[in-house]
């Protein structure tokens, strides 16, 4: 009988081990997948704040575009003002006036630009670059979209607390050389651009004073 004994307490014996090991074999499978969820959250992360800094920066670099453009074109002889609707400035640039409703209504070309949740380029214009032939939805970081742009006259720039015909003035251009040589306006740009997913916005916006007559 004592051999069959010893053999009974064995075979017991290994089935603990078995439990042991299927205990084990858990355990590291929840510490798997655990490991593996943490690094997919992550990777999400980084994911999103690359898409966030990329949008940022495409969004500046649309505002600097206009910037130029502005700066650029300006000039010191009232030949070739700077105004809305004409020239560098025709079809997306608009004159501030709160009572146009079809700009600045709550459903106005301008305000859905400036405001909207959803991509909108109604009005606005596609930057592609400093010379105009930049796809970046193709090349470089490739944005779900290209930047797009839109410019707001909002009239002659005064000194603090000064209305009239007081105003500012300067060489404020590429080719201005006087202080007589222009009155400046100041123009509101605000661009909006996306990062690699289309999820991913930013508007930006900035002042910039340049000569108007």
């Amino acid at each position: 009988m004592r051999p069959m004994i010893h053999r009974a307490i064995a075979s017991r014996q290994r089935g603990v081990v078995l439990v042991v090991a299927l205990i084990f074999l858990l355990l590291l499978t929840i510490l798997a997948i655990s490991a593996s969820g943490r690094s997919l959250l992550q990777e999400r992360m980084v994911g999103g704040l690359r898409n966030a800094q990329l949008a940022e920066q495409a969004a500046e670099s649309a505002v600097r575009g206009a910037e130029w453009t502005l700066w650029a074109s300006t000039s010191n002889t009232a030949a070739a003002p700077l105004v809305c609707g004409t020239g560098v400035l025709a079809g997306n640039c608009y004159v501030y006036d709160p009572g146009n409703t079809a700009l600045y209504g709550a459903s106005g070309t301008v305000t859905k630009f400036r405001t909207s949740a959803a991509w909108t380029t109604t009005g606005a214009a596609v930057y592609k670059g400093p010379a105009g032939s930049v796809d970046f939805t193709k090349t470089g970081a490739k944005l779900a979209q290209n930047p797009a742009y839109m410019i707001e006259d909002l009239g002659v720039e005064l000194p603090p607390g000064v209305t009239g015909s007081l105003h500012e003035s300067g060489a404020t251009g590429s080719t201005g050389t006087g202080y007589a040589s222009s009155s400046r306006h100041i123009y509101r740009i605000t661009a909006r651009a996306t990062g690699a997913s289309a999820n991913t916005m930013r508007v930006v916006e900035s002042t910039f004073a340049a000569k108007s007559n």
